[in-house]
């Protein structure tokens, strides 16, 4: 006689079935385990970390600060006035079919923030083409409480990206919001590798969960198929595991979460860039050990709708073998 499995009596019991499924029972327990012990926290579990968006004043302080010095309609201003950067990996290796390949990188979006900033990204990438979108990280305002309004937002946002979408969550992000994100549409890289293919030619995505806060990645896990020889690209929430992901092997690391210090001094000095990595890890393009990485500044903002000296940007990559 074949055991009967028991159904699930309610929403949350019903949520940690499907995630048991997806992300195995382990992951799933610890995922949630960590969230209710940790969400909100103003320091982190080693004592040592600051997170300024857990500090319920927060908010009120920086518009105070930034009206008393006449620069917060500004700065809000700024926070909406979206760019297109541009970005080229020259990969001598990178198999012919891929020559070319464009990939959007979105991430930090902070969907439920700002609507006009949301609406915002929605008309800055509708126009542009892409090959894949990834996305890296932060879809929720808050690092606690309800999913509901993130939820609506990200969905919004997958109407308007075309094609395949892979992303990774970030520190202010619930493994509870998984199920309802790949039900839009989104392939969520949980410490998984997937590979992408043209024609007889692969290339080898891999993503880890967060690495910041919740300190849940796994490289090994994510990276132990990819075979030898194999260009591979990593998405990570955080710059933070640099060092980790170049001695892996992996040839491009893109990530987000420092925001490029969302309010930083003239000439983009950031004032803080909250994330345990050299400072010029923190914006843009760079290399360590062979690998290259990119560090977005984010389409959305955190703790409070407004940057100075570091405008938001959504981020086109190109990837080529580079001159013949």
């Amino acid at each position: 006689m074949t055991a009967r499995v028991r159904a699930p009596e309610d929403q949350n019991e019903l949520l940690q079935y499907r995630l048991s499924l997806r992300l195995g029972p382990v992951h799933a327990r610890q995922r949630l385990g960590i969230e209710q012990e940790a969400e909100a926290r103003v320091f982190g579990r080693d004592r040592r970390s600051f997170h300024l968006e857990n500090v319920a004043n927060a908010p009120r302080l920086i518009r105070f600060c930034l009206q008393a010095i006449g620069l917060f309609g500004r700065a809000r201003e700024n926070s909406r006035k979206l760019t297109t950067a541009q970005n080229t990996f020259t990969l001598p290796d990178l198999p012919e079919a891929f020559e070319g390949f464009r990939i959007l990188h979105l991430t930090d979006l902070h969907v439920d923030m700002d609507e006009q900033n949301l609406n915002a990204v929605i008309d800055q990438i509708t126009p542009l083409d892409y090959d894949l979108c990834v996305l890296t990280g932060d879809y929720r305002k808050l690092t606690w409480g309800p999913i509901d309004a993130a939820l609506e937002g990200m969905a919004r946002l997958r109407q308007a990206i075309r094609g395949d979408a892979y992303a990774v969550l970030g520190n202010h992000d619930s493994v509870r919001m998984v199920p309802a994100l790949e039900d839009m549409g989104y392939r969520l890289l949980m410490n998984e590798m997937a590979p992408i293919a043209r024609g007889a030619s692969k290339l080898y995505l891999s993503g880890v969960d967060d690495a910041h806060y919740y300190k849940v990645h796994n490289l090994h896990r994510a990276g132990d198929d990819i075979p030898p020889g194999g260009i591979s690209l990593l998405l990570s929430h955080t710059p933070e595991i640099w060092r980790e992901a170049a001695h892996a092997g992996y040839d491009v690391f893109l990530c987000g979460h420092t925001h490029g210090g969302q309010l930083c001094l003239p000439g983009g000095i950031p004032v803080t860039l909250d994330s345990d990595c050299p400072r010029r890890l923190g914006r843009g393009f760079w290399q360590v050990n062979g690998m290259q990485g990119y560090t977005s500044p984010g389409a959305g903002t955190s703790v409070l709708n407004v940057r100075l000296n570091c405008p938001p940007e959504v981020t086109l990559h190109t990837l080529s073998r580079g001159p013949e």
